[in-house]
This record gives structure tokens, sequence and C-alpha cells, in this order.
């Protein structure tokens, strides 16, 4: 699979993750959780991770990002499956943890299916100022630390 037909099918996946975050967000069983408030949280976190590359069309990019919060996602994912009950055995929390988990095996399934070599290529010959202008500055970098 090609990096742009394995973002294609991501962003439609990324799509039942972020339904099911708002549906998460806004169910008052949880707001007192701070550990099921994680859930939300997380997929917020994750697809607001590659929103700039796709915006900027860069399949690398993405998909690096995209992957490297796969084991997060995986952790939520079978945490909310584990302890939905807990918060409420309504249906919609079932379907919710069900459906989190197959966010998660569908992300697995097109993974496996990328051409990591054709990644590689696009991540290794970006030019050196995009590769410096695309990476999250670190407020560490301009900290002056006076001497004593």
């Amino acid at each position: 699979m090609t990096a742009a037909e394995a973002v294609a099918r991501l962003n439609t996946v990324l799509a039942h993750a972020w339904m099911i975050r708002t549906f998460l967000k806004h169910a008052d069983e949880i707001q007192d959780s701070d550990e099921m408030l994680g859930v939300p949280r997380t997929l917020y976190d994750s697809i607001r991770a590659v929103e700039p590359a796709f915006q900027r069309g860069d399949h690398g990019d993405y998909l690096r990002r995209l992957k490297g919060k796969l084991p997060k996602l995986r952790r939520i994912a079978d945490y909310f499956h584990q302890h939905y009950k807990q918060f409420s055995p309504h249906t919609n929390f079932e379907m919710a943890a069900i459906s989190l988990r197959g966010v998660v095996q569908q992300m697995e399934e097109i993974f496996q299916q990328v051409d990591w070599n054709e990644v590689a290529a696009m991540l290794h010959h970006r030019p050196r100022a995009e590769k410096a202008t695309n990476s999250p500055a670190d407020s560490l970098d301009n900290l002056e630390i006076p001497e004593v």
C-alpha cells in the first residue's frame, strides 16, 4: 500500500476515533475520573498530532507520527474496554469500547500493509530547511541559563 493510500484510509479511521472522543468528552459518567478522561484526551492528542502533516500533504511525516501514537492508542482502547462498565453499562459505552478497539485494529492492519521503504525515502529526501521548520520547536532550546 502506498503512503498516500494509507493516509487516506487512516484519516477515515481517525474520523471514527474522533466520534468516539466526542461521545466520551461529553459523557457525564466519566467526568470525575482522570483515568477515563485520558481516553478522549489521548484520542484528541493523537488525531491533532497528524493534522499539520495531513494539511501539508506530508504522508511520510503523517505515518511516522501516527505510528508513534499507536502504543498509547492501544493502551487506552484496552483500558476503556476493561473499565467502561464501572461508569455505565449502557450500550453506547459498550459500542464505543468495541469501536475504539476496532479503530486500533484497523490502524494496525493498515500499518502492516504500508510500503515503509517508500515512507523512509520520503522522510530522508525532504530538504533540510523543511525538516527544520516542520519539527516542533523545543522551548528549552532558547532558554538562557545564567552562570552561577
